[in-house]
């Protein structure tokens, strides 16, 4: 089957998981027929299509790829009921939909391509079908266009920090399926966020995203660390989890370079972490300004106690610091300045800090955030930090001087 350029770069790819994120009709179906027909052409293969519903994998793939098959006579028999095609080398093709998830258990495959994963529930990956490639070795080639950031999100970055994995991401003009002036009118038709997200294939942010300056300009690899080092730690005291970033001054700006998380912990277990990790640089620490009243631990010290016993030095506001000053000053530290540079990096590998920034939000048309979503935690630590060293400067109405002594009457 003949491949555009674009789709023979991710035929090619010698990786285990392959990511392509791709633009509408960039031709994602006609490269999934493609690849489940070469990996099906070896003997005895068990090879699947996932959709996000039975009745999608149907529709999308079920005719195209019957249609071909029958007419190279790869197939020895056809089941409708089932979506299952028979090969007579003993290899079989079916196609399955993910909205029951649940009933896919129990096989082993040999290659598997997850055809529009932003709208499947990440738990169908996870726990049901990684689970069928661990015995085989098998493989799988995930596509979709962008749906905000999800867990779609989360594997299109795998490859940044680990092995096997590779990503691909291509606009719909680069699938040389759709004119330009096709995309160029419905630039013009469709809003800017949706128009990215659907024709050049970006990963959009969430309306009402907190940190909304964050973005792809953000994330940097961070140099290895020298063992005596001046280290910055942003702190949120929490028993489950324990949150805590690290990070390294720039010339005008910070670079996260690790994070700590500490699942049913306390302040006395992270300090341990904090030590087997850095034991011999030194440490500045931003903790949440309650900490001098909390208590994480049994021995009857305060949280902030706690780290100035440890050696730490410790700063940090006397009064809470306003919510919305933190966000402010955050995101006036994640914006990609005109000399496309920012004063703030964060290394991939930092994965929890990163999706507490891409996802904490607002409640639906307010002003207040989510803390029930579970992403404010990383969010916190980081910018406890990120508001005690770099305020914004409140304006304030000036005042006239007035001479020494009292006014006369």
């Amino acid at each position: 089957m003949p491949l555009s350029k674009a789709q023979r770069l991710i035929a090619d790819a010698p990786f285990r998981f392959r990511v392509a994120v791709c633009g509408r009709r960039f031709g994602k179906t006609h490269l999934a027929i493609r690849e489940l027909a070469k990996y099906a052409a070896k003997p005895d293969q068990r090879v699947w299509y996932c959709a996000p519903t039975y009745r999608m994998a149907k529709q999308i793939v079920w005719k195209k790829l019957k249609k071909k098959l029958l007419s190279i006579n790869w197939v020895k028999k056809v089941n409708e009921q089932d979506l299952t095609l028979e090969l007579v080398n003993g290899s079989e093709i079916s196609l399955r939909g993910a909205d029951n998830y649940d009933s896919l258990r129990g096989v082993g495959l040999n290659f598997i391509v997850i055809d529009e994963a932003a709208d499947i529930d990440s738990e169908a990956w996870y726990e049901v079908l990684r689970p069928t490639l661990a015995d085989t070795g098998g493989h799988a080639l995930f596509l979709g266009t962008p749906k905000g950031m999800n867990w779609f999100k989360d594997i299109y970055d795998n490859h940044t920090t680990r092995t096997n994995w590779m990503s691909f991401q291509f606009t719909t003009v680069d699938g040389g399926n759709v004119p330009p002036e096709e995309v160029e009118q419905a630039r013009q038709d469709l809003d800017a966020r949706t128009f990215s997200q659907e024709f050049l294939a970006t990963f959009e942010n969430f309306s009402g995203i907190i940190a909304y300056a964050f973005g792809q300009h953000n994330i940097k690899s961070a140099e290895e660390i020298n063992v005596n080092e001046q280290l910055i730690l942003g702190t949120d005291f929490n028993v489950n989890p324990m949150s805590c970033t690290v990070m390294r001054r720039t010339r005008d700006g910070l670079h996260c370079i690790d994070e700590i998380v500490l699942n049913s912990s306390n302040t006395n277990e992270l300090i341990d972490e904090i030590r087997n990790r850095y034991p011999k640089n030194p440490i500045t620490i931003f903790p949440d300004p309650a900490g001098v009243q909390r208590k994480t631990s049994a021995n009857g010290n305060t949280d902030i106690k706690i780290l100035e016993n440890a050696g730490f030095t410790v700063r940090y506001h006397r009064q809470h610091p306003l919510v919305k000053d933190r966000i402010n000053s955050a995101n006036s530290l994640f914006f990609l300045r005109d000399d496309d540079t920012t004063r703030f990096y964060i290394d991939p590998k930092c994965k929890h800090t990163i999706k507490s920034l891409q996802q904490f939000c607002y409640k639906e048309n307010s002003q207040i955030p989510d803390k029930d979503s579970g992403f404010d935690h990383m969010f916190d630590a980081l910018t406890y930090a990120i508001q005690y060293l770099f305020p914004i400067d409140k304006i304030r109405e000036p005042v006239a001087p007035r001479a020494f002594g009292h006014a006369l009457a």
